[in-house]
Parts: structure tokens; sequence; C-alpha cells
């Protein structure tokens, strides 16, 4: 009986000696799926995809390259799809617009306005290359906001940082969508295209 204590304090002593010097259990690999998801659904290739420069309709100049920069970066990251470059083969192709960007007034006094807001409005769609068929089109949303002060110069270099922060909202959300267009088998479905709003400036 005493073994049996002594065994168990050794043991104790261990445990503790092994978790205070850092040691760490871990389960390699991916570990259990919820729903039950089949193994192989994973090796399935990513389609390939070209994304063309954004037109841009707004009247805010110079941001059709960086947004359609802001959309390969996400869209690398994790869309279900491999961007590749204009000069290479690929499965789809994606183009779109830049419909609008507004900058309106979140606060304000009587003389003089506190806060304001951008809002950019991004419309994509995405083609099949060979067959031109349409099989996802998204109309997105970025917003950011930026306090105003007296000095015009820097205001504007707010309002310029909080476009590009909107432009990368917008992009990260059309990645997402597709990811959950690609994951729930959408490239097998008809595509369904949104009412585009009308632009305004």
């Amino acid at each position: 009986m005493r073994l049996t204590h002594r065994a168990g304090f050794v043991s104790l002593v261990l445990c503790w000696l092994l978790v205070s010097c850092g040691y760490q259990f871990r389960v390699e690999g991916a570990g259990p799926t919820i729903g039950g998801t089949r193994a192989g659904a994973s090796q399935e290739p990513q389609p390939r995809l070209v994304i063309r420069t954004l037109e841009n309709r707004s009247f805010e100049p110079n941001l059709e390259t960086r947004y359609t920069n802001y959309l390969r970066h996400e869209f690398s990251s994790g869309s279900g799809t491999q961007v590749v470059p204009d000069s290479e083969a690929a499965d789809l192709v994606l183009t779109g617009q830049i419909l609008s960007v507004i900058v309106p007034t979140l606060s304000f006094t009587q003389t003089t306005t506190l806060e304001s807001r951008t809002e950019v409005m991004v419309l994509v769609k995405i083609e099949e290359t060979r067959t031109k068929k349409l099989v996802w089109s998204q109309l997105a949303k970025g917003a950011s906001e930026f306090y105003v002060t007296s000095d015009l110069q820097f205001n504007r270099s707010l309002q310029n940082r909080a476009m590009e922060q909107a432009g990368q909202y917008a992009a990260a959300d059309l990645a997402s969508r597709f990811l959950m267009h690609v994951e729930s088998g959408g490239l097998r479905k008809p595509a369904v295209v949104p009412a585009a709003a009308e632009p305004t400036q």
C-alpha cells in the first residue's frame, strides 16, 4: 500500500515537471472535421484565377491599381483559388468596377466637421475563361472612418488612408464570399447576378 502511494506521488511530480518545463502535447494532422467532410475533398486542385485591373468609375483618380492589388492579395490568401498572372493559362477571370467613392460626415459642430467616413462600392464578376460563362458576381462595400483636423493637407492624407482601408475591407469581403461560394459547390451552379446600385458620388 505504501508502494502504491509512493508510485502515485512520483507520477504526480513527473507530470508537474513536464508542465513546468514547457512541454506541450499536440495532435498531428488536421484533426476531426465537423460534418464528416470527405478526406479527399481538400485534394481537389484549386481553379486558377486571373484578376484583371478594375475599371474606375468613381471621381477619385488612381484607385484602380491599388484596389486591384488588394483583390489579388486577398484572393491569394483565401478564396479557394490560385491567383496567376494574366500571361498564364487560367480557368477563371475576374473583372470589375469601382462604382463610387463617397465621404459622408459623421459628426460636426455648427462650423466644423469632426469626423468623416469613406465609403467605396465595388462590383466584380468571375467568368470561365474558355466559355465566358458567368460563375459568380458580387457587389461589395467597404468603409473606414477618420477624424478631421484643422490641417487641410493632413486631412487629405487621412482621407486617402481611409480610402485604402475601405478598399482592403471590400477586397477581403469579396475573397471571403467567393471562398464560401467555392466550398458550397457554387462553381457548378448557375450564377446569380446582383442588382448593381446606381453609383453615388
